[in-house]
């Protein structure tokens, strides 16, 4: 019965990564002091008001699901988090001691799978911090669309548009962090050389997503008319591409069949990919 009740209080999510093993699962308690930040974590920001209003819930109610951990390799004595981040916090601010926990023996890995699973299918992540999680997956774990698409639950189209948000100057990328700017708003973007510029105005006139595709549709519209003439099987090898990396890529090919390909990158991470896949393959 133990195993039942703590795979329903871990929630659907948590309980499918763990499987039957959770039936020789127990909960323990620990000191706060001995859990240590997940170092996979994909969040990175933590809204105050929502931590607060958890923190209440602490207050009253103590911690209802226990923190998942696993052991700290850096330090026997430790316990570093898999899932339950805000957990932690909140009950540091609600001024708690010890904490449930349950302590799983899991790898690299499955942590970054945890934590993933944690923030996307349980808390509203935000939307640069959870790409950038599917990212570590396919850059560190070998993870590709259709496998992202399967664990987490979501098409392969919504990983693939998730993705391309990194594609973005980092200043967009931080005005969606900071919530200035939607996911939306963002993706209206993905692709423009001005994207800087526009996505300034869009927060000072305080444009809805609707009226920034209008205002983005004309440089849409100058850009398809300069590619529209390409051959549609350029074309789509340039947009499979495109999903495939998550980067904004353009095929030159001249009635020779000779030409140029292009990728362009908004930060040192994406030249460094670009650079070690050319070099691995190469």
């Amino acid at each position: 019965m133990v195993g039942n009740k703590l795979k329903r209080g871990l929630g659907r999510g948590l309980s499918s990564l763990i499987g039957d093993e959770v039936k020789n699962i127990e909960t323990n308690k620990v000191l706060i002091t001995d859990l240590t930040r997940n170092k996979f974590q994909p969040r990175r920001n933590f809204k105050k008001d929502d931590l607060q209003e958890l923190t209440n819930s602490i207050k009253e109610q103590g911690v209802i699901q226990p923190i998942v951990v696993r052991q700290d390799k850096s330090n026997e004595n430790k316990y570093e988090i898999i899932a339950g981040e805000r957990r932690w916090l909140a009950s540091q601010n609600a001024g708690l001691h010890e904490v449930p926990v349950v302590i799983l023996n899991v790898d690299d890995v499955k942590s970054l799978e945890f934590a993933i699973v944690e923030n996307v299918q349980r808390v509203n992540l935000n939307p640069i911090d959870e790409a950038r999680g599917y990212q570590r997956l396919i850059d560190e774990f070998n993870y590709n669309h259709e496998k992202l698409s399967q664990f987490i639950g979501k098409s392969r189209s919504y990983i693939s548009n998730s993705l391309r948000l990194l594609s973005l100057p980092d200043e967009v990328l931080q005005l969606v962090e900071k919530d200035e700017l939607s996911a939306g708003h963002a993706r209206s973007l993905i692709g423009l050389n001005t994207a800087n510029v526009i996505a300034r105005k869009i927060v000072q006139k305080k444009l809805s997503v609707r009226q920034t595709e209008q205002l983005t549709r004309q440089f849409r519209d100058k850009k398809f008319k300069l590619v529209q003439k390409k051959d549609p099987n350029i074309l789509d090898l340039q947009k499979t591409l495109e999903e495939k990396t998550g980067l904004n890529i353009n095929i030159n090919n001249k009635k020779n069949n000779s030409g140029t390909i292009s990728f362009e990158y908004s930060n040192l991470e994406q030249l460094d990919k670009i650079i070690n896949t050319i070099k691995r393959n190469y």
